[in-house]
């Protein structure tokens, strides 16, 4: 397997809870991120504290930084590099508001925690949307939730993520379960 010469003392330590996960949309970015040398999968992981996950608009995974809310989250945890983490940087839109790359703790099964960062909703509205969701979240982002994920070539082009997460949250229906 590639990696083997970068691990996570070298490494930014990333959790990944939705379309990154392996069998989900976008793990082909982590993928080559791995067969470039600029990843490392490290195992399946939970977060040590509760949070809320939710699904918004086009069936996008959001996790809330509301630690003591929702579950506990189950996630894999990857070791990357800084270009790998540039990369998905952009991918999660940190630049634009989309999401925010923030601390969070994990833990496999039976081990210590580790510290690592999480992709969490931007704050401009993920309070907002754990509301949205009647503050229901899930404790794994599943097959069942990515069944309703719209990739970005095939999401609407006349309004931006943003715009659409807040047209998501003004409308009068509820989120999907």
């Amino acid at each position: 397997m590639g990696g083997d010469s970068f691990g996570q003392s070298k490494g930014h330590p990333i959790f990944t809870y939705g379309t990154l996960k392996r069998g989900f949309p976008n793990h082909g970015l982590m993928q080559s991120l791995i067969d470039q040398n600029d990843a490392v999968f490290l195992g399946t992981h939970v977060t040590v504290h509760s949070y809320p996950l939710v699904c918004g608009p086009n069936g996008i995974p959001y996790l809330i930084n509301l630690p003591g809310s929702g579950h506990r989250v189950k996630g894999e945890l990857y070791s990357v590099s800084t270009r790998g983490l540039g990369r998905l940087d952009e991918l999660e839109g940190i630049t634009l508001g989309h999401y925010e790359r923030l601390p969070i703790q994990t833990q496999a099964e039976a081990e210590a925690e580790a510290e690592a960062e999480a992709y969490y909703a931007h704050r401009s509205f993920g309070e907002e949307l754990w509301e949205k969701n009647g503050r229901e979240g899930l404790s794994e982002y599943t097959e069942r939730e990515a069944s309703g994920f719209v990739r970005r070539e095939d999401r609407p082009k006349d309004r931006s993520f943003v715009d659409e997460v807040r047209f998501f949250l003004s409308s009068s229906s509820s989120a999907p379960k």
